[in-house]
């Protein structure tokens, strides 16, 4: 009876119709495609809107996954198909002219539609807008298109936090760090590099400490978090913004189960090598491998890669390293025959199967959040590498909120040394400062299966974000 009643109150549900617009790099699409399936199980129905320049390149590894049932439709971004992401003033002025104009007829053609047939087979009235934090234009795009809109933001509370609080220069700084309302004192080391390297990155810098301009003025403000994983900035946080964590946004079947055939994101911009990964990994020990990914986006330098090539060969383990294609050319000549009795170098992996295989021992990572979410989720302690944005202080909580990771040193050249590699790799899989880490992140695993269960917090959350939309 407990399952009918459920069944009826989703079926109540189909005519909230939600749509929902990621920015087009992998790293945004994951975590809105994964709320998406979150909405579509609690009843409602949702459109998943994919700029034209990166729909074509959309992969469906798995077509019986939850997305099967998700509508995907495209919308004009105004750049021809395959056009990857810039960080130019002129992409980011095309774009929001592109995906502006597209919306606004896309939403009033839909509500024309709705309002005007009595077919039941039309679709419905479109209710609701959850827009990546990138486009903060698009609350007043849907508003003056006849519905309300959400900002979905695809970084940590914490990230969050510090990009406004310098927006709104409510920090105070010195040579130790800075002083933040919600945290303290940061070192300079654990801030987003956008934050005070202020000379390099222009207009990148300028579009992220945008994010942030009409944030108040929106109804709820969404974030790929979990309360008890951010609880001190969650304490200071809604006291700023309408804010609900619905995370961590990663696929039903490696968190809570709920969601049947969830076993991966559903759509991909890269072709993972899944036979040739899992088939080795079952060859390994338990707690054997060391895993090796910095995204899809970082880019080392040939030093750098040197040094962690020669830092993999010195330690004592297996390792899995995704090196991208373009980024192969900078590995040590003969480093893949040397090393070919203890690694395996891919162009790209099946992140999530790799992280819960049993064989995994730990994550070395550039702390991009989406990866980190992961890692934690699986209980995979961490050697913590960051590049640059939001990653440093994603590193910071790894290693001293957390405490499920080692944070690796660079030198004076800015470089990660072969010997730091090593000795993190080692502490990790054999230390005894690695024997509390795998302690805690079994115990941060446990925490996020549980907020994203019946009851957990972000399950309450996104019934409460359900409840508003039904309410207007």
């Amino acid at each position: 009876m407990e399952k009918k009643n459920q069944m009826k109150g989703a079926t109540e549900l189909t005519h909230l119709r939600v749509l929902v617009l990621p920015f087009p790099i992998q790293g945004h699409i994951n975590p809105m495609l994964q709320f998406a399936k979150r909405l579509l199980s609690k009843g409602l129905t949702v459109t998943l809107l994919t700029p034209t320049s990166s729909a074509h390149n959309l992969i469906k590894p798995n077509p019986n996954s939850t997305s099967k049932s998700l509508h995907i439709q495209p919308i004009d971004d105004s750049f021809p198909p395959g056009t990857k992401p810039g960080v130019t003033a002129e992409y980011f002025n095309q774009f929001r002219a592109g995906i502006t104009k597209s919306l606004t007829d896309l939403i009033r053609h839909d509500i024309s539609a709705t309002t005007t047939t009595t077919t039941t087979t039309t679709k419905p009235l479109p209710k609701f807008l959850v827009y990546d934090c990138f486009m903060t234009w698009a609350l007043d795009v849907a508003r003056e298109s006849g519905i309300d809109a959400a900002p979905f933001f695809t970084q940590s509370c914490a990230v969050n936090a510090v990009y406004n609080d310098f927006k709104e220069a409510e920090v105070k700084g010195g040579d130790e760090g800075v002083s933040l309302p919600w945290k303290g004192l940061l070192s300079w080391n654990d801030l987003p590099s956008l934050v005070h390297e202020t000379t390099v990155y222009g207009v990148l810098r300028e579009f992220l400490m945008d994010q942030y301009y009409n944030v108040g003025e929106a109804k709820c403000v969404l974030a790929n978090s979990f309360d008890e994983l951010e609880n001190q900035v969650m304490n200071w946080m809604p006291s700023q913004w309408r804010i609900k964590n619905i995370g961590p946004t990663v696929p039903s079947m490696f968190l809570d189960k709920r969601l049947e055939d969830d076993k991966d994101y559903g759509l991909t911009l890269f072709k993972p090598q899944a036979v040739t990964c899992l088939t080795w990994l079952d060859s390994k020990q338990p707690s054997s491998v060391i895993y090796v990914s910095f995204g899809s986006l970082a880019s080392l330098s040939g030093e750098q890669m040197t040094e962690l090539a020669r830092g993999l060969q010195m330690s004592c383990d297996h390792f899995l390293w995704v090196v991208r294609d373009l980024e192969k050319l900078k590995l040590p000549e003969s480093f893949k025959e040397e090393t070919s009795d203890k690694g395996l170098v891919v162009s790209w992996s099946p992140q999530l199967e790799v992280l819960a295989h049993k064989s995994m021992g730990c994550f070395m990572t550039h702390c991009g959040w989406n990866s980190t979410l992961e890692a934690l989720s699986l209980g995979v302690p961490m050697v913590a590498m960051p590049q640059w944005t939001d990653q440093p202080t994603n590193a910071k909580f790894i290693t001293d909120v957390w405490q499920v990771g080692i944070r690796v040193e660079v030198n004076e050249e800015g470089i990660v040394t072969r010997e730091e590699i090593s000795k993190c790799i080692n502490e990790i899989m054999e230390g005894e400062k690695g024997k509390d880490i795998k302690k805690n992140s079994e115990k941060w695993r446990d925490l996020a299966i549980a907020a994203m269960n019946e009851g957990g917090s972000s399950d309450k959350n996104i019934g409460e974000f359900i409840a508003l939309l039904a309410s207007n």
